[in-house]
């Protein structure tokens, strides 16, 4: 999923959430358009559509929730109820035994909501522990989200952040370079990968990537930035290690959210 629908997700979850129903169909229904194939997404339109009596819709919402995660309960309750009141009450009670059947014999899983949530959690604790300078600690919360969620480019780019504030600059070379291979367009994960090479050395491959970022952003001031260093590095061939800087919302400092 690309940037612009994770934050079309994000969106509709919120005003899901907040019961701003009409809200959220317009950005759940742009999902459904694009066949994302986030179970959610389509158990909380059959909710909406449920409520405005689009009961066929509804129906068909649940359905779709179902093909993609069989074992998500709410939904096939939800549906339970929607073919109840379509007067489909055999197909009814066959799905709502399904449902408690799989329920008491299937193991324990999370749904990708649920999971992005936890994620989540976890991060803000990471963050909380890297503020107070507890970086193990700070990389042990980093990883149990990346161990529900591996694809949250920005969660993986806090932790190679977090690594090269250590002063483990292979290990956060490696992260970045795991951000650019899920996500070569993000900015942030970019940017840092640039600062690490920059840190070992690497100077031509760290200005490949800022020189990536400004073909992507071209008013990216701290790339920019970190390139003039490179090529004019103060005090000659002394310590010019660029730092990042703020960059309205472009910077490393800003590298995007991971709310599922």
């Amino acid at each position: 999923m690309d940037e612009r629908l994770r934050e079309v997700l994000n969106r509709g979850r919120e005003h899901y959430a907040a019961r701003e129903y009409d809200r959220a169909e317009r950005y759940l229904a742009e999902l459904a358009r694009e066949q994302i194939p986030y179970a959610d997404v389509y158990d909380m339109l059959g909710v909406i559509y449920h409520q405005q009596g689009r009961l066929v819709d509804a129906e068909s919402m649940f359905k779709e929730a179902l093909r993609i995660n069989p074992g998500y309960t709410e939904a096939a309750l939800n549906l339970a109820v929607t073919l109840n009141d379509l007067g489909k009450y055999r197909e009814a009670k066959d799905i709502y035994q399904s449902a408690m059947t799989a329920s008491k014999n299937a193991p324990r899983h999370l749904d990708p909501f649920a999971k992005g949530k936890i994620a989540n959690m976890h991060a803000d604790v990471g963050a909380a522990y890297h503020a107070v300078g507890l970086y193990d600690d700070a990389v042990r919360e980093y990883e149990r989200a990346l161990a529900l969620c591996p694809k949250f480019v920005d969660i993986r780019t806090k932790l190679g952040t977090t690594f090269r504030e250590m002063g483990d600059i292979a290990a956060a070379v490696r992260e970045f370079e795991r951000v650019k291979v899920e996500n070569p367009k993000f900015v942030g994960g970019r940017l840092h990968l640039g600062l690490s090479y920059y840190a070992q050395g690497r100077r031509a491959e760290a200005a490949e990537e800022w020189t990536e970022v400004l073909a992507m952003a071209p008013e990216n001031k701290s790339a920019h930035m970190y390139l003039a260093m490179v090529r004019h590095p103060p005090g000659g061939d002394g310590d010019s290690t660029p730092r990042p800087g703020v960059d309205g919302g472009n910077g490393p400092g800003d590298p995007g959210s991971s709310k599922p």
